[in-house]
């Protein structure tokens, strides 16, 4: 297993359904840090568009993105772009994962 870094664009002409689901989505992000698969996750700040960042561990950047495949945001079409990469921490308390 790898530590994946997966970063979300969201659709920012849906504000409003972002915000409704907004609790849905995160109830899926916490059931995966529950079960290990995500190692952190939130906004990304002051980047212009509505972005997000999360750490997840999976086999692949594939597997990553089919993991998230049942996100609320995703299975609602609100997230306009993912991209998934794996990531080698060096330093600090993922190191070695």
């Amino acid at each position: 297993m790898s530590v994946i870094a997966v970063e979300y664009l969201y659709d920012a002409a849906r504000a409003t359904e972002l915000d409704e689901l907004r609790p849905q989505h995160r109830a899926f992000l916490s059931e995966l840090a529950a079960k290990g698969q995500n190692l952190a996750s939130g906004p990304l700040l002051e980047v212009g568009e509505p972005r997000a960042l999360l750490l997840l561990v999976a086999d692949s950047p594939a597997a990553a993105l089919e993991l998230l495949e049942a996100d609320p945001f995703f299975a609602a079409g609100l997230i306009s772009d993912r991209t998934a990469r794996a990531w080698n921490p060096v330093i600090g308390e993922l190191a070695g994962r």
